[in-house]
């Protein structure tokens, strides 16, 4: 499959036309914003909806979701595990932006279920220090969904907790499953 991102794969730091991947998305930001109109939009979301993601290239939200630019907060990690740092942004999203649901989606075939907390111990052998983060890995996507749900639901910092429901996506046939926060 070839994309718009699709580059020569000679070297780690393939060039496009003689720059950089990099110089590639200024160039294109450049005819973006030579078409650019202001929308007329605040920070709120339309919609009144929160998505937490995986942050997988395979993963195009907005077309997935039926979403247009100002529908939703679009909050995106390895994994789209709730962390603090993913608490933090949907307390302001809720407190500060009006909204009130919350979709999280995980996917099929995710990177982190291949990985293990010994990817910080190796990263502490490599660079001398040892991350202060959590890799939060897992095996069994349904169930970090549920965790992921669990942590939301009953943080203290969000208001709106009623509306929040867990899917995973898979990435061969674009489809959402619903992931049932009981089972």
């Amino acid at each position: 499959m070839t994309t718009s991102a699709s580059v020569p794969t000679a070297s780690e730091n393939a060039t496009v036309g003689g720059g950089t991947v990099t110089d590639r998305l200024v160039d294109a930001n450049a005819r973006y914003a030579a078409a650019f109109t202001d929308p007329g939009m605040d920070a709120r979301p339309v919609l009144h909806v929160a998505v937490v993601a995986c942050m997988d290239a395979r993963l195009d939200l907005h077309a997935a979701l039926g979403l247009e630019l100002g529908d939703c907060h679009t909050i995106r990690n390895a994994g789209g595990v709730v962390t603090d740092d993913v608490i933090r942004s949907l307390t302001i999203s809720q407190r500060k932006l009006g909204t009130r649901s919350v979709v999280l989606i995980h996917h099929t075939g995710c990177g982190l279920e291949s990985l293990t907390e010994d990817f910080r111990t190796e990263l502490e052998a490599e660079v001398g220090q040892r991350p202060a983060w959590a890799v939060e890995s897992f095996r069994d996507v349904d169930q970090d969904v549920r965790q992921s749900m669990q942590r939301v639901r009953t943080s203290p910092f969000l208001p709106h907790t009623d509306d929040v429901r867990g899917f995973v996506f898979d990435v061969k046939t674009g489809l959402l499953r619903e992931i049932d926060p009981a089972s």
